[in-house]
């Protein structure tokens, strides 16, 4: 199927995705603070980023979209058009992600991963359950999980 937008329009389009205060990190940014977990956000001197860095549990929270980051779940579905591009993109952000994980743990930073997919669509949990699974895996010591919508993983 050709792209309903103009190269300019889609540009445009392109660019307004937001990479940071996104309507999924909000609401986890809002949950945790009520729940009385103090973060930094976006630590420029860490690998990627991170969404949430809890600096005193030597933990990091990243808030990943299903499309963008290649997440295996029935919100992720390549698209049909350009894909040697969209093949590339995605698989670079896969890529650029296990590095970044991969220099996290080796700084001693344990990491959680909610997915899209935990927050919306049919298979989430309730927003709650994630929040409380969330809550615990930062009061433990395991060192990773991933929130998706199946569950925790």
């Amino acid at each position: 199927m050709a792209d309903v937008h103009d190269a300019p329009t889609r540009s445009r389009n392109m660019a307004a995705i937001r990479g940071a205060d996104t309507g999924p990190e909000l609401l986890i940014r809002r949950a945790l603070h009520a729940r009385g977990f103090r973060y930094r956000l976006h630590v420029k001197t860490l690998p990627g980023k991170p969404d949430l860095v809890f600096p005193a549990r030597r933990a990091v929270v990243l808030i990943n979209g299903c499309f963008w980051h290649g997440h295996d779940c029935p919100l992720f579905k390549w698209p049909k058009s350009r894909e040697d591009f969209w093949r590339a993109k995605i698989g670079g952000n896969m890529a650029r992600d296990a590095a970044q994980a991969a220099a996290l743990r080796a700084g001693g930073w344990r990491i959680a991963r909610v997915w899209d997919c935990a927050l919306r669509g049919r298979s989430r949990p309730p927003f709650e359950t994630v929040i409380e699974r969330l809550s615990l895996w930062l009061c433990s010591e395991m060192p990773e999980t991933d929130l998706t919508g199946r569950g925790a993983e």
